[in-house]
């Protein structure tokens, strides 16, 4: 009567607390969600949760269901690993790219839950490249590239990890304090400080300014977050990132931010590999590690498609 999917739901609800949050997590509709748990209830004829309860409280038989929920779930995550390794193999290499300088706040969580899973397979990040990502994936110099521009190569696929929103940083003072958000025009007068990368690799220029054909007065670069913040807090200039990698210093209060464009600038990141590479066990995981790994720790980002 207890299937392995009704056992994550409630272990998906109990860690977000909401059947909103929930269902947004598990990719389904609020009602899609409501209807399953009602339907198990029913079948088991008891409540399992309070509802309308904040926090969310579980029913006695609802915590007995998170307890075998908690032993059973990690037991038949491993069988399936081994049902895998023991199908396609247990060695394996995983040298991996990032075309993205914030990445690194989920990725090393999902390296660490990655390696714990598949301890054989030889996982790198080399440092350093002096040559394109992405035809190196398709040369097999790389297994894997986390990359927000999808170009079509011919034997490389995509597979969306999340969305995210890009935010413009501001001095708590600056003069768009008082905008809702921020025009493509409105940084003609500004100083855009950005990391060191092509300008086809950031979405405040492919996504926002370029669409409007406007160039900002001014172009800084800057290695680390941290020092993009500091010129920032300083009048430097402004700069754009993902939502995520400004977290810390808005609740710092040590910048303020604004939406790209009244409605947001959203864009997706992707866990490029070759096509061949679509029935290796441990690259499916690790996409699948990443997606878990990211909502996890990230705030602000979506489900991607």
């Amino acid at each position: 009567m207890v299937e392995l999917r009704h056992l994550k739901t409630l272990v998906t609800l109990r860690a977000t607390g909401s059947l909103v949050d929930a269902a947004d997590r598990l990719h389904l509709t609020q009602s899609a969600l409501s209807h399953q748990l009602k339907t198990l209830e029913h079948l088991l004829n008891t409540e399992l949760f309070i509802r309308k309860s904040k926090p969310l409280q579980f029913t006695p038989s609802g915590q007995r269901l998170l307890k075998l929920a908690d032993d059973a779930l990690p037991r038949f995550e491993a069988a399936h690993r081994d049902l895998q390794r023991l199908a396609k193999g247990q060695a394996g290499r995983l040298h991996l790219a990032i075309e993205c300088h914030s990445c690194y706040q989920w990725l090393m969580p999902t390296l660490d839950a990655f390696r714990k899973k598949w301890p054989e397979v030889e996982v790198d990040v080399p440092g350093g490249h002096h040559f394109a990502p992405l035809p190196a994936l398709k040369r097999q110099e790389l297994d894997l590239v986390i990359t927000a521009d999808p170009r079509p190569i011919e034997g490389v696929v995509y597979s969306p990890l999340f969305r995210y929103e890009s935010l413009l940083a501001i001095a708590k003072d600056h003069a768009f304090i008082t905008k809702e958000f921020i025009e493509p025009s409105d940084l003609l007068a500004e100083t855009l400080i950005t990391y060191p990368v092509e300008r086809n690799l950031l979405d405040v220029f492919t996504h926002f300014l370029d669409p409007a054909a406007v160039e900002p007065a001014g172009i800084r670069t800057a290695e680390l977050t941290i020092l993009m913040m500091q010129l920032v807090a300083s009048h430097r200039g402004v700069c754009a990132l993902p939502n995520w990698a400004m977290t810390e210093y808005l609740e710092r209060d040590y910048v303020a931010a604004r939406r790209l464009g009244k409605e947001g600038t959203w864009g997706t990141l992707y866990a490029a590999h070759r096509e061949n590479q679509q029935t290796l066990a441990f690259i499916t995981d690790f996409i699948q590690i990443a997606r878990k790994t990211s909502a996890q720790v990230l705030t602000g980002i979506r489900p991607a498609a």
